[in-house]
Order: C-alpha cells, then structure tokens, then sequence
C-alpha cells in the first residue's frame, strides 16, 4: 500500500492511498513543496496535479479523510468545521476527491499556520 508524508513545519502526517486516479496522480507528481492556507478548521495547499471529478466526490469528509479540491488544484485536509459547516460537520468549499486516508489524528493541523511551509513526499516503506 502506497504512503506519503506531509511534514507541516513541526506537525507531520502521514496518509495511505486510497486505489484512486486521483491518488496515483498525487503519487505520481512527488515530491513537491507548498505554503499552507487555512479556512476555518482545514489546511490547503495547492500541488502540481490536475485531476476530473471522480463519482463519490463530495464536499462533506470525516476527519482523516484527504481530499483533492478540484476548483484550486489543492490538497485539503478537513479536520473541524469550516465556514460552511452546518454544525459539527466537515464541509469544505466544493465537493473534492477522497484520495487517502491519514494515519494519526489530524487535529494536530490545528496548530498549523498560514503560510507554513509543506512539503509532501513518499514513505520510505510507501510501497
């Protein structure tokens, strides 16, 4: 099973690939750096990667769950309630592809600032 690694300044998460298009594009373009833009309690950043909408993409996602926001060509990560939210809810802008699931609690994004440099790249073991 494919997995990666995205190191936010001091926070890092790691994800398993889901068996997506969108997933093996995300693998495909590693490694690659970015600045973190937040929007209430999500974490985006764009990356070198274009992807089509796949059928169950969606714009309410469980915590964990790492998505690929199609308007802006970005990674988002959800972890609390956006804007958006109606309640308790993970909503982000604009239905998105599911592309991985993270390993560890995504809450520690919560300390992640805009502007935070990322960088993504494969595990050691990713394959």
């Amino acid at each position: 099973m494919k997995r990666l690694i995205m190191t936010f300044g001091e926070v890092t998460l790691t994800a398993r690939l889901r068996d997506t298009p969108t997933a093996a594009a995300v693998y495909a373009a590693l490694p690659y750096d970015g600045r973190v833009q937040t929007w209430g309690d999500e974490v985006y950043f764009e990356v070198p990667v274009s992807a089509a909408a796949e059928a169950d993409a969606r714009d309410v996602v469980e915590a964990g769950e790492l998505a690929y926001w199609l308007a802006g060509s970005c990674i988002a990560i959800g972890f609390g309630p956006t804007p958006v939210s109606r309640g308790d809810e993970i909503r982000l802008a604009s239905p998105c592809n599911i592309w991985a699931d993270a390993e560890g609690d995504v809450r520690a994004l919560a300390a992640v600032a805009p502007g935070t440099p990322v960088r993504v790249e494969a595990a050691a073991d990713g394959d």
